[in-house]
């Protein structure tokens, strides 16, 4: 389903943990790292094509998230000529998304990349809001840039022991709670894998 500009709609989601950490997840097979997305449907409208996305990329329900804010309009990214297919070239220009943010409401261990037959990820992790875009294939990157700067006035306040912190006091609890987990301490949904450092194959 194509817009008359060749365009197909498609909605981005940027989901949100209780620190404003992002889901950051790993293109299966390859080393790029992007946000869950997916095409909207001949009659969806865009919140229904999100919450399908959601289960199909990442395993959740609508019930594990909130949605925080949206993009007031369409961003659109333009495709280039070699990542279309022979017969859409000359029809299909790229896509336009409304995007998404969202916060879980539930703990992570509920999300799950093999929900489906057809995963999109193999990796995921937390990451800080403002993402490294040396990892998002180079024609997304403009819209990425967009919607995280038009979305980030939305971010959630944090928690008042998010605030102490902030203000350079540490209680003792909270230094301990700090202390990283090695990657046999972690639990992992299923269909994940630990990767401490998404670009470490980018800098070999």
């Amino acid at each position: 389903m194509l817009d008359r500009d060749g365009f197909r709609p498609n909605v981005g989601i940027i989901l949100l943990n209780q620190k404003n950490q992002v889901f950051w997840g790993k293109r299966i097979r390859t080393h790029s790292w992007q946000f869950p997305q997916g095409g909207i449907d001949r009659g969806e409208s865009p919140e229904q094509a999100m919450f399908r996305e959601l289960h199909e990329e990442v395993g959740l329900q609508p019930d594990h998230v909130r949605i925080v804010a949206r993009t007031r309009d369409w961003l659109r990214y333009e495709v280039p000529d070699r990542y279309i297919r022979r017969d859409a070239r000359g029809h299909y220009k790229g896509q336009k998304q409304i995007w998404y943010l969202l916060q879980l409401v539930k703990p992570d261990w509920h999300l799950n990349l093999r929900a489906t037959d057809h995963p999109e990820f193999d990796a995921w992790r937390w990451n800080d809001y403002w993402v490294p875009l040396d990892v998002v294939v180079e024609f997304k990157r403009g819209v990425y840039e967009m919607a995280l700067s038009e979305l980030a006035r939305f971010l959630p306040r944090q928690d008042s022991r998010n605030r102490y912190l902030r203000s350079g006091g540490v209680r003792l609890r909270d230094a301990q709670d700090m202390t990283p987990a090695s990657p046999l301490e972690m639990e992992l949904p299923p269909g994940a894998s630990f990767d401490p450092d998404p670009q470490a194959d980018l800098r070999r």
